[in-house]
């Protein structure tokens, strides 16, 4: 199944709409379609589902149809849904940024893990853009978003480097320095397990999994998904955890996470991608108390967004900027650097 998402404003000027298309996979059995998009819709009840067939906003090889119409092998779906109501206006909250580059045209934000980017759902305050809009005048929007400055995003638990643009030029100017994937970006990772290269590729198309919403899948059909294409290298290895940099070729949602995972090694503890649980080394009880100490030390997966590069769009000089892991990923790794050098002495944590 390949599903592409985007939102833009239609019909009255203030209301959002969510847009969806669809192509139903070949092996699909026949099923109400409330119940089969209930299913593969991320925040989309079967009560909100149906209202929008019977408004006829959900079309079946451009055919509108009723909730009860069973779908079909490669049937094509699109379907047009007002957003869930939420606050529309952003509100401006006085949150301190980390700004690692300012001047009249650009900023560099040193994003803190747990942060939200923009506003979305059930997160509507102290994102990114609350703090963005408080602090900045009138920063430019992309296609009509309300992603003021945004030309890029993190994940809210990943931390690391974000780029905003001060005015219209500049964020057409860098958006399209991503579409050509001339921005660099790397990242530092910590993943589960010995990496047998000290560096390799990792491709795979991405999409959102059939069965959860939430997550990203990669997906071995051409025509399902977006290309994604990432390159790692080996920077320290700790026996049964490994710190990995990654250079995104791609800019996919959940990229590394999922990629990581795709090849045996996800994230160290992130919860979505198998990586909260013990995945390698011994049975002992000691270790598994490291490893729930581990834990506890950083809260989240250990992803973090170290450097970014782009040409400045006025200036037009090569900027480069470098952004070390914050104290709970570097805590995270001295720990395990700890744990290395008593595993290489052969003194293994044992019952």
């Amino acid at each position: 199944m390949q599903i592409d998402e985007e939102q833009e404003e239609e019909g009255q000027p203030e209301e959002l709409y969510e847009h969806f298309n669809i192509k139903v996979d070949r092996g699909q059995e026949a099923l109400r379609i409330d119940k089969f998009l209930v299913n593969r819709l991320q925040n989309a009840s079967r009560n909100r589902i149906q209202a929008g067939a019977k408004a006829g906003n959900i079309l079946v090889n451009s055919i509108a149809v009723k909730p009860n119409y069973k779908v079909r092998p490669l049937d094509i779906i699109s379907i047009v849904l007002p957003e869930p109501p939420r606050d529309k206006d952003l509100k401006p909250e006085n949150i301190p940024l980390d700004i690692v580059f300012e001047d009249d045209y650009l900023l560099v934000v040193n994003k803190p893990a747990g942060m939200v980017v923009h506003p979305g759902y059930n997160n509507y305050t102290g994102t990114l853009v609350n703090a963005l809009v408080y602090h900045f005048d009138q920063l430019p929007t992309a296609n009509g978003e309300r992603r003021p400055g945004l030309v890029h995003r993190i994940d809210k638990d990943t931390s690391g480097l974000l780029l905003i643009a001060k005015d219209e030029y500049c964020m057409s100017a860098l958006a399209n320095q991503f579409f050509k994937h001339t921005i660099s970006r790397t990242y530092n990772a910590l993943v589960w397990g010995n990496l047998k290269e000290d560096e390799g590729t990792i491709t795979g198309n991405l999409a959102r999994s059939i069965g959860d919403r939430r997550v990203m899948q990669v997906y071995a059909d051409e025509d399902t998904g977006k290309t994604a294409v990432t390159h790692y290298k080996v920077l320290e290895r700790f026996f049964y955890a490994t710190l990995v940099e990654c250079v995104l070729e791609t800019g996919r949602t959940h990229q590394i996470r999922i990629h990581m995972k795709h090849i045996g090694h996800p994230l160290f503890n992130d919860a979505a991608y198998g990586g909260a649980e013990i995945k390698a080394g011994p049975v002992f009880t000691k270790y598994r108390q490291f490893i729930k100490n581990c834990f506890e030390i950083c809260p989240r997966q250990a992803l973090h967004a170290r450097t970014l590069g782009f040409i400045h769009p006025i200036t037009k000089e090569r900027m480069i900027f470098d952004a070390p892991p914050p104290p709970d990923m570097q805590a995270l790794i001295e720990k395990w650097r700890g744990y290395a050098k008593v595993a290489e002495r052969g003194e293994e944590m044992e019952e």
